[in-house]
Formats: C-alpha cells, sequence, structure tokens
C-alpha cells in the first residue's frame, strides 16, 4: 500500500503544490483544512480516492491528532500573513505548530516539513516573524530531525504578491508601495513544493533551509518588472516607512471597529515586515543542497500575469496588428 501524508493547510497556494507532486509520486494524501466543501478542487490531484480533504482545527489536539492517524509523513503550511478573529498569529504559527509538531512526535511520523519564511526570528518586533521563529523553536524541540523551510516571497499563478499589485496597476496612473527599496529574493511556488517533497519523502537532510530565487530585486524593481510584463506604464511611488506605519494603524482601528468586515490594503505588522530586506542569509543550506535549480521570474510570469494586461490573451496580437502596413 502506498504511503500516506496529512498536509496541514494543503489547499492553500503552497501545500496545493505539494499535493499535487505527492499524488504524481503515489502518496495518499490528507488534506488538512478548516473548509473541506472549498478545497474539493485538490481531488483530481490523484486517482479516485487518493486525495482527499478532511476537517481539521490546528488549534484543537484531537482534531489535528484525528486527521493523523496513520500517517508516514506530515507537512504543515498553515500560516496567516494578517490576524483574522481567532485566527492569531500566536495561536497558528506558534501553538499550531507545537501542536503539529508533538503530536507527530507521539504518533511516530517519519518526516515532518513545517513551512516557515525568511526573517523567522523569536526577538523580531514583527508578530508575524516572532510567531513564525517561536513556531520553528517549538517544532524543533518536540521533532529534533523536522525539515524547516524558509523562503523567501513566494511566486506563482495564485499568489497575493503579484497577483494583487497587477490588479491595482489597473486602477490608476500610480501603484504606490511601502518600502520600495527593501529587497527581496522571489521564489517560484513550484520549487518550494519541490523541496518539501524531498523532505516528506526523507531524501533530504533535516534542518533549516532558506529558500530564495535566482534573482535579488528591491520591492520598486519588482514591481517595474510586473509592470513590463501585464504592458502598462505606471509610476512606482514609495510610501515611507513612517507613513505606512500611520496607515496601518488607521487601518487596523478600522478593521477592529467594524468586527473585521473592513480590511485594509496593509497592517502595521506588514509595515515592520517591509522594513527588512526579504533574502537568503547564506548561514542555511538552500536549493543548491537540495539539487534543485530555481525557476526565474522572467520564466514564470508571463504565464499567469497576462491577463492584467489591457488586452488581456489578445494583447501580443494587438502589438502586432500596429506593425502591419497599411
Amino acid at each position: 500500500m502506498s504511503k500516506l501524508v496529512t498536509i496541514y493547510g494543503g489547499s492553500g497556494f503552497v501545500g496545493r503544490y505539494i499535493a499535487q507532486r505527492l499524488a504524481q509520486n503515489g502518496w495518499r494524501i490528507r488534506v488538512a483544512v478548516r473548509r473541506p466543501n472549498e478545497a474539493m478542487f485538490v481531488k483530481p490531484y490523484g486517482a479516485v480516492g487518493q486525495v482527499e480533504p478532511v476537517f481539521c482545527n490546528i488549534r484543537d489536539d484531537d482534531s489535528v491528532r484525528s486527521v493523523m492517524q496513520g500517517a508516514d509523513a506530515v507537512v504543515n503550511c498553515v500560516g496567516i500573513l494578517a490576524e483574522d478573529g481567532k485566527n492569531r498569529f500566536d495561536s497558528v504559527q506558534r501553538e499550531g505548530a507545537a501542536r503539529v509538531a508533538r503530536i507527530a512526535a507521539e504518533a511516530g511520523v517519519a518526516h515532518l516539513v513545517q513551512l516557515s519564511a525568511i526573517g523567522a526570528d523569536p526577538e523580531s518586533d514583527s508578530d508575524y516573524a516572532r510567531t513564525k521563529g517561536l513556531g520553528e523553536a517549538a517544532v524543533l524541540e518536540h521533532f529534533p530531525q523536522a525539515m524547516i523551510l524558509r523562503p523567501s516571497i513566494v511566486f506563482g499563478p495564485e499568489d497575493e504578491f503579484f497577483n494583487r499589485f497587477a490588479a491595482m496597476a489597473r486602477l490608476g496612473p500610480i501603484l504606490p508601495v511601502v518600502g520600495a527599496g527593501t529587497k527581496f529574493q522571489p521564489v517560484y511556488v513550484g520549487d518550494v513544493a519541490q523541496a518539501a517533497v524531498a523532505g516528506v519523502e526523507g531524501t533530504a537532510k533535516p534542518g533549516i533551509y532558506e529558500l530564495g530565487g535566482p534573482d535579488v530585486d528591491t520591492f520598486r524593481e519588482l514591481m517595474v518588472q510586473m509592470l513590463e510584463v501585464i504592458h502598462r506604464r505606471r509610476l512606482v511611488l514609495n510610501i515611507p516607512f513612517w507613513a505606512g506605519r500611520a496607515m496601518g494603524t488607521v487601518f487596523d482601528a478600522l478593521k477592529g471597529v467594524s468586527l473585521g468586515l473592513i480590511k485594509g490594503p496593509v497592517t502595521r505588522d506588514q509595515v515592520r515586515n517591509l522594513a527588512r530586506d526579504n533574502v537568503v542569509s547564506g548561514n542555511y543550506p538552500g536549493f543548491e543542497d537540495l539539487g534543485i535549480t530555481p525557476a526565474s521570474l522572467e520564466a514564470v510570469l508571463p504565464e499567469y500575469l497576462w491577463r492584467f494586461r489591457p488586452q488581456g490573451q489578445y494583447d501580443a496580437i494587438t502589438d502586432s496588428a500596429k506593425n502591419l502596413k497599411s
């Protein structure tokens, strides 16, 4: 019988790619999510019954334990970019990660992969980065042989970065960004999934891996490259950090008084993160140590951002028509 893996958050952006690759390798997969009915799209990743979405609340011991029964490997992809309702940074990224690792150790699971992020630091002034760091420490305390992946900003067809700013670029002549000089090392989601698969299948050594793509660019440079792909000319306007913090404070307050109905484009915690470069440190192994050659932005962005071009899929035809002689 093929081996079984439980992927917590397996219907999310990165989790779905991990599930797809493991299904291709013959694994049986439990995709543990809060809303299984909204994760049915993962079922066709494999043969009938090979990939199944199941209910799980990562904040509850019994829920986490029940979907882990019989699993040979576990992947935890659960994380949040902003707090919402009961999903707080501490309960999800620290306590949730610790819970998965502790129960995996108790169940005798062979391999555990934890998805973290570059910048994870228990001493950070950012709640996101601090709880990511505390989560890593808790995972290694309970499951010392775990593989921890720290990717830079992840891009791909379903990303919330380039898709978001490409959509914004359609609204006017100015594209505002907080921290235009901050450096990023974007990494393709398929490459992160390939690294996770190596951890699940035990072909990679345990430990912390920092994952960055082949290019390091500032926030502004990334936006310029994106604008070239979507064939739009916009002024990339840098918003100083002091202004970004003020905006985050206002939007956080509006979210609070509206009970979460009003959500702003940026939070105070996200501004704190944007004040730090998001690139590999060189202190940990990375793609090279895993035998993976990461894909570049140039090779991937046009494959999914074409829909933001003025004429969408017909933009190239329109450009070619301009060259025709009357």
